[in-house]
């Protein structure tokens, strides 16, 4: 056995992960030039060598609760010298500035619109689903939506702004249950036009715009899993935009993928693959971004509903391979499969959270409340 398969068989073996073992979750190994490659370009190489076919697992999902337990990601970074690369890249270069902020549409919104409407909901939400009530993907996005429009404690004939609309869901709805007004600005050329499509006959109108040169004061403002995109450079300078946005009474939702522990770079196979530039903020990190800006009224947190709804969009996914395999290839299909799965790891291990913060200018007086949907008494 080479030094590199005893090393790596070792690290997994900490996990209890086996190489060629039995469990849903050990690793079958196709090429041996698989441990020298992993131990060489840590989770990166770790994520393109599967997309290669060079290993398989039963249950990836599994598979990262375990590596991520047992912190087997920080001792690869540890053991490879090109993560400092990585890592001073992102301190000296502000990767989500205005000029790249259109690369992730491009790279990931993109995509195709196909892909994503055989994989989510009917409503096309591309955020964590809320749970709590629900027995389905569709239904528990539904909640999310409403569950956000009683935060905001909508009226009807409210101006909304959206930053980041993603395919419009939110917008529509809104528009239909609560009568709001909903201008919303993306970066994805592809979610624009669904969009407009999509709410013919509403209050809503859409714009392919970068969230800096937002000028004009709404009464709420609502941002679904955008704020992932913004960067540690960025944080302040986006709140600072919210906070222009924001009338004086107005309300202020955030809702954002959230980390345990501040970052200045993201994970190597995540950027290169899936979310160009993306960084997922700590409490720490939302907290100083919004002092002096903005009062916290409220901050809920149900990350382990993200796990549930990554789940549910592997499922989606597995099951419409048939209708996407003339457009996708099979590298496409195994990167897509381990970014869902991996990232389902991820919340199930605590590794990840979700966010809504409720913010205000100036707070609301006797504090803040939201009704309850009639359905969940």
């Amino acid at each position: 056995m080479s030094k590199f398969r005893t090393t790596v068989t070792e690290l997994l073996e900490s996990a209890d992960i086996k190489i060629n073992g039995q469990k849903p979750y050990d690793i079958l190994v196709h090429n041996e030039d698989f441990y020298a490659r992993v131990l060489s370009g840590g989770t990166l190489a770790f994520g393109e060598s599967y997309m290669d076919g060079w290993w398989d697992c039963e249950a990836l999902d599994q598979l990262a609760v375990r590596l991520l337990n047992a912190h087997l990601d920080k001792k690869l970074k540890v053991m490879n010298p090109s993560f400092l690369l990585t890592f001073l890249r992102a301190y000296l270069i502000n990767t989500q500035s205005k000029g790249r902020a259109y690369m992730v549409g491009e790279k990931h919104y993109d995509t195709g619109n196909d892909l994503f409407s055989l994989m989510l909901d009917k409503r096309m939400n591309y955020s964590c689903a809320y749970w709590r009530y629900a027995n389905d993907l569709d239904q528990a996005q539904i909640d999310k939506m409403d569950l956000i429009c009683r935060k905001l404690h909508l009226k009807p004939g409210m101006k909304v702004l959206e930053i980041g609309c993603g395919w419009g869901g939110f917008a529509k709805y809104a528009a239909e249950n609560y009568k709001v007004d909903v201008y919303g600005i993306t970066i994805s050329k592809e979610q624009e036009q669904y969009a407009k499509e999509s709410c013919k006959g509403l209050d809503v109108s859409f714009e392919l715009k970068d969230y800096r040169e937002l000028n004009t004061q709404y009464d709420r403002i609502v941002s679904i899993g955008m704020f992932e995109h913004v960067g540690y450079k960025n944080y302040k300078e986006y709140m600072e935009v919210a906070h222009r946005c924001l009338k004086e009474d107005g309300i202020f939702l955030l809702h954002t993928i959230g980390r345990n522990s501040s970052t200045r770079a993201t994970e190597p196979w995540i950027n290169k693959y899936i979310f160009p530039n993306g960084m997922n903020p700590s409490a720490q990190q939302i907290s100083k971004a919004s002092e002096g800006l903005f009062i916290i009224e409220d901050w809920h947190s149900f990350g382990q509903d993200y796990d549930k709804t990554l789940m549910a969009w592997h499922e989606n996914f597995h099951n419409n391979l048939s209708k996407l395999k003339d457009s996708y290839d099979e590298r496409f299909q195994r990167m897509w499969q381990y970014y869902l799965l991996m990232c389902a790891g991820s919340f199930r291990a605590r590794r990840n959270q979700l966010w809504q913060l409720v913010l205000t200018k100036n707070g609301i007086r006797g504090g803040y409340e939201y009704q309850n949907n009639p359905r969940f008494n």
